[in-house]
């Protein structure tokens, strides 16, 4: 039996119709009661599971802009908005929740848009010991913010360009590109968040 939201004791239409099928109320109650007690309730461990992996995404990923700092992107800082990685890592774990090995069949390419031209930061194996099943590609895109040009060029020009270095400011938008390794098909899931 299936029963929906438009069922009401108060339309007498309804329990009456049901009744001329061969439904009787009891048969109702039973139903709902069994229902009552096949949902299962969540597992704790598994939510404290997923918040310990999502924080090791988090760290991951904070290491990663950490290392790229002055390497890649020639800067002496990066600030990144307020619970950025957080959401992102929160999104990787969703679009991975539905591949045969999770979140350690995951490759994550990192990538920084400035300009419309995207630089390659890092990648992230996230267990070396899983052959990949598929493959996202993170793009962090750079704040558009006219001071942060003024100032490098002011400071580039005059007696303080040898002791204060640019300053990268991160956007509180991305894109996550989600590729399945094992489809015939390829796969491509594109997120612009």
């Amino acid at each position: 039996m299936v029963a929906t939201g438009s069922l009401s004791s108060k339309n007498p239409g309804s329990i009456s119709e049901l009744l001329d099928h061969g439904f009787h109320p009891g048969s109702l109650l039973n139903d709902f009661d069994y229902w009552d007690y096949v949902v299962p309730e969540p597992n704790l461990n598994e939510v404290i599971f997923e918040e310990t992996t999502c924080q090791s995404l988090v760290k991951m990923l904070e290491n990663c802009l950490s290392k790229s700092k002055q390497t890649k992107l020639g800067c002496s800082r990066v600030l990144v908005p307020e619970k950025l990685t957080q959401r992102i890592a929160q999104d990787v774990l969703r679009l991975s929740s539905t591949e045969p090995c999770g979140l350690r069949g995951c490759v994550m390419h990192v990538n920084l848009e400035i300009e419309n031209v995207c630089k390659k930061l890092d990648k992230i194996v996230c267990d070396s010991s899983v052959v990949p099943t598929f493959e996202l590609t993170l793009v962090f895109k750079q704040e558009n913010c006219s001071w942060t040009s003024f100032r490098d060029f002011f400071f580039s020009r005059g007696r303080f360009s040898s002791g204060l270095r640019r300053t990268l400011i991160l956007s509180s938008g991305f894109r996550l590109v989600k590729k399945k390794l094992y489809s015939l098909i390829g796969t491509t899931v594109i997120e612009e968040c």
